[in-house]
């Protein structure tokens, strides 16, 4: 079952990604919006590298994160790749 949140782009569904929030209509997390925004890419940019969202989307994601930091954090914990199972070549670029 989809879930609105507080903002208006941001849904929770229990049959996507185990309920992480994501950008409504997509399987978009709100974790990969804030992952591309912390390596340096500007909002504004951002729909350049998933060009299915909008710059409100975006926006919007980023405002879900400034309140729900705690919880997008722990996302972006758990989803990350241990580094020993990240091939030496791919670490290097």
């Amino acid at each position: 079952m989809t879930r609105q949140t507080a903002h208006r782009y941001i849904v929770t569904d229990d049959r996507i990604l185990s309920g992480e929030p994501i950008i409504r209509g997509t399987r978009t997390p709100v974790r990969a919006i804030v992952e591309l925004w912390r390596q340096g890419i500007p909002p504004e940019s951002i729909p350049v590298h998933l060009p299915h969202l909008t710059l409100a989307q975006v926006f919007d994601a980023l405002s879900y994160y400034s309140d729900h930091q705690d919880e997008i954090n722990a996302y972006i914990e758990r989803n990350q790749v241990p580094d020993e199972l990240v091939d030496p070549l791919v670490r290097t670029l």
